[in-house]
């Protein structure tokens, strides 16, 4: 399968190269991408700015496509459904903080930047109806951090205001 890995001896540290495709074990899913959203952490790995730096790894966090493939002891029911791909993998029981085994998708397992991508059953949710593809794949790594910082770290309650004084700088 088709798939943009990262490769340090290329010009932009980028490939588009083929991939071994594999089929899911027990607990995952295989999801077929629709939409790919890139994401800063794209960047810093491409860049060699983010912490085990793998070439052959398979770039992109974010993702919303249709189950093509479960592995035993998934529903069934769940092939051919639009999903969203939640790329934070074992975060752990607080959500105030991640666990030490702790990982994105996109390195130092592969991402969605391909045509398919195998995740565990527990990190996909149904696209909800009314977002594209496009849409709900800008949302998951973004959207939790967002989340994640207003109302676990930041206490935001009812009646509360938020200042967003920009975005996407470095």
């Amino acid at each position: 399968m088709k798939a943009i890995t990262l490769n340090s001896k290329t010009l932009g540290k980028l490939l588009l190269t083929d991939v071994q495709d594999r089929p899911c074990e027990s607990g995952e899913v295989k999801v077929g991408i629709k939409a790919a959203a890139l994401n800063h952490r794209d960047e810093w790995c491409r860049k060699g700015l983010y912490p085990n730096i793998q070439d052959g790894i398979v770039l992109g966090s974010d993702g919303a496509g249709i189950v093509l493939e479960v592995g035993d002891s998934v529903n069934l029911n769940l092939v051919g459904k639009e999903v969203i791909i939640n790329p934070a993998i074992n975060w752990g029981d607080r959500q105030e903080v991640q666990s030490k085994n702790f990982e994105i998708l996109g390195m130092p397992r592969n991402g969605t930047l391909s045509e398919q991508v195998i995740v565990p059953a527990d990190r996909i949710k149904l696209k909800p109806e009314h977002l594209s593809f496009e849409e709900a794949a800008a949302l998951p790594l973004a959207g939790l951090t967002a989340y994640r910082a207003l109302f676990y770290q930041g206490q935001l309650k009812k009646g509360d205001s938020v200042l967003i004084t920009g975005f996407g700088g470095e």
